[in-house]
């Protein structure tokens, strides 16, 4: 997909989204982990074990072709998405939480995203030519992290403004996503009904079972229920544009964008139908919450 869709589409695209959740944080967020460390644990196991071998699983079942395997596996390595904060905040979770998770986990995609990604490189033997370097992916979390680093100095400096931008740049950054997936889709529409039938089941599938483990993992874990919620949401709205962006402008190959883009599709949907399910049938109570939370 060499137009300007992929060389300038989405690079500013990605910039967006990231920072709009810079405008969001600020350091007390790293400073929660301390806080609230079983939260936070829990979650990333969830994130950097759990998840890796639910969807190394579910394309070993599904036996999907080598680049749609690696790129579910990539999905499956990038971090929260910035709608889940949206997502746990209407569906009553620790948005606070939430933050903070999003925070640690794009640091460390640093290492684990290129990892678990090559050793699906390796496994599912896809072309030779396909490899994500290091230094490529510190470009990569360069365009991810300068402009989380600009939106934290924003809120800092101007937080009327920061808070007011909030909403704006949360649904320039769903659109964004939308545009990103309509051209992958387009660029691949001689494929569409074919991925569609190859990989629509198991993003939806994959979707449920992160949400599911990201709620389920925690309560038995003894988190309380709007934390469980907030990482419910964390594990299992993942930033496809990252997934995307990678696929294309890293790896330079579009087939392993399809996983992200189909996910990004449902996942609008898959999530919203899990809150209603979560305030529903799942969250009997309110569980206090630190001040700080």
């Amino acid at each position: 997909m060499d137009s300007a869709l992929s060389t300038v589409g989405l690079p500013i695209a990605l910039g967006i989204i990231m920072l709009g959740l810079g405008l969001s944080l600020t350091v007390d967020d790293f400073r929660r982990v301390g806080r609230h460390p079983r939260a936070v644990v829990v979650a990333l196991v969830c994130q950097l074990l759990l998840l890796p071998a639910l969807c190394f699983g579910l394309v070993l079942l599904f036996d999907l072709p080598p680049l749609l395997a690696v790129g579910m596996m990539l999905l499956a390595a990038s971090p929260g998405g910035t709608s889940a904060n949206l997502y746990s905040h209407l569906f009553r979770g620790d948005v606070a939480l939430n933050v903070t998770l999003t925070a640690i986990n794009s640091i460390i995609a640093i290492v684990s995203l290129p990892l678990i990604t090559n050793l699906a490189i390796a496994y599912f033997e896809a072309d030779s030519s396909v490899s994500l370097q290091f230094t490529k992916v510190l470009e990569v979390f360069a365009i991810v992290l300068l402009p989380v680093a600009l939106g934290m100095a924003v809120r800092s400096a101007r937080p009327a403004f920061a808070a007011r931008m909030d909403k704006p740049v949360r649904i320039a950054s769903a659109v964004i996503l939308a545009v990103l997936v309509l051209g992958i889709l387009v660029d691949q529409r001689a494929n569409v009904a074919d991925y569609a039938a190859k990989v629509g089941a198991i993003t939806t599938l994959f979707c449920a079972a992160s949400l599911a483990v990201g709620y389920l993992v925690p309560r038995w874990a003894g988190v309380t229920e709007r934390q469980a919620v907030a990482s419910s949401f964390e594990i299992g709205v993942h930033n496809a544009t990252l997934a995307i962006y990678v696929a294309v402008e890293v790896l330079d190959e579009v087939e392993i964008s399809v996983p992200g883009a189909v996910y990004g599709l449902v996942m609008f949907f898959v999530a919203g139908a899990w809150g209603v399910i979560l305030t529903r049938y799942l969250v009997r109570r309110e569980d206090p919450v630190a001040a700080d939370a």
